[in-house]
């Protein structure tokens, strides 16, 4: 039977808004979604993660800095992925997001996981599985991660733009992961991912330079390489003395009055239930250890709105038929 191209354009488009139109139905996720689909998932996953930390293993904390910065944006969709096209912009141009890294990372992933499985593994749930591994291979807990997410067909700067400041306070804080269904400890446990990795200068400076709560030595310190009147400045590690292994270091340090940012000395020092978590934190590494990666489960189950049109993208950086 021969097709008009008119009757080509129609089909084409049914096949499209099914895809979109199933994709974006309600499901909820599973640790199994894709043992029948792509079983390999995990192992794709784990093989380029291993090869790509051992090569540089800074790359670990970026890519559970994309996870956060990804979620908390109109949900777990991996719309922070998605390039700016002439109709739209990129979140990754967003001011909080201009130092993220580890795109390459979940492309690598994608391209093999597309040679073996097309048009099936999700590019939110790569980023989902790589912070779970990113975090183990830096000596943190691992958990069974629930997969299905779907990716949106669209990016939100303006959200991107509105991500958790560094210089927040408590209340801010809390009302930020709030309206994101995280409750405070949700808030403390995930916080304690500041225990590796690094921080611009930028967003440190107000703590380091005048702040009256802070150990006068540790302020000192940070001085050195980001001063009041330097435009640029340098980076630290969020924990002088474990920066690359997962550890409860980070409540330890907040205990102390070292924590590097406002928003990460804002979880102590109001006494009360509060206090009294973090301290728990900082003598229990197991319970920090268990209760980080329950709410890691727990903010990976936020989901893009309703309104918002997803698919299985067959390149992260872009929509399917751009």
């Amino acid at each position: 039977m021969a097709f008009s191209k008119g009757s080509w354009v129609a089909i084409t488009l049914l096949l499209f808004a099914a895809l979109v139109s199933a994709a974006n139905g309600d499901h909820e996720l599973s640790a199994r979604y894709y043992d029948k689909t792509c079983p390999n998932v995990q192992r794709v996953v784990q093989t380029v993660m291993a090869n790509t930390v051992a090569r540089d293993p800074s790359v670990a904390p970026a890519l559970l800095r994309l996870f956060f910065h990804d979620c908390f944006v109109n949900g777990c969709d991996a719309s922070v992925l998605l390039d700016s096209t002439p109709f739209s912009e990129s979140e990754k141009d967003a001011v909080p997001n201009t130092s993220l890294r580890g795109y390459e990372v979940i492309d690598e992933i994608k391209s093999v996981l597309e040679h073996d499985c097309p048009v099936t593994v999700s590019c939110s749930d790569i980023i989902a599985l790589a912070s779970r591994d990113a975090v183990g291979m830096l000596g943190g807990p691992s958990w069974n991660m629930p997969l299905g997410r779907k990716d949106s067909r669209r990016a939100d700067k303006y959200g991107a733009e509105n991500l958790p400041s560094p210089h927040d306070n408590f209340a801010a804080l809390v009302s930020m992961f709030r309206d994101r269904g995280l409750d405070t400890r949700d808030m403390t446990a995930l916080s304690g991912a500041h225990t590796v990795g690094m921080a611009n200068c930028v967003n440190y400076r107000d703590r380091v330079n005048g702040n009256a709560d802070i150990d006068t030595s540790f302020a000192r310190t940070r001085r050195q390489t980001c001063p009041a009147g330097d435009r640029d400045g340098g980076m630290a590690p969020f924990d002088q003395q474990t920066p690359m292994r997962f550890d409860n270091a980070y409540y330890k340090d907040l205990i102390a009055r070292r924590g590097l940012l406002t928003s990460d000395q804002a979880l102590y020092g109001s006494g009360g239930p509060q206090d009294g978590l973090v301290e728990m934190y900082s003598r229990n590494g197991a319970r920090f250890a268990k209760d980080f990666a329950k709410a890691m489960v727990k903010m990976g189950n936020i989901f893009p709105s309703k309104e918002t049109p997803v698919e299985v993208r067959l390149n992260c950086k872009m929509i399917n038929w751009s």
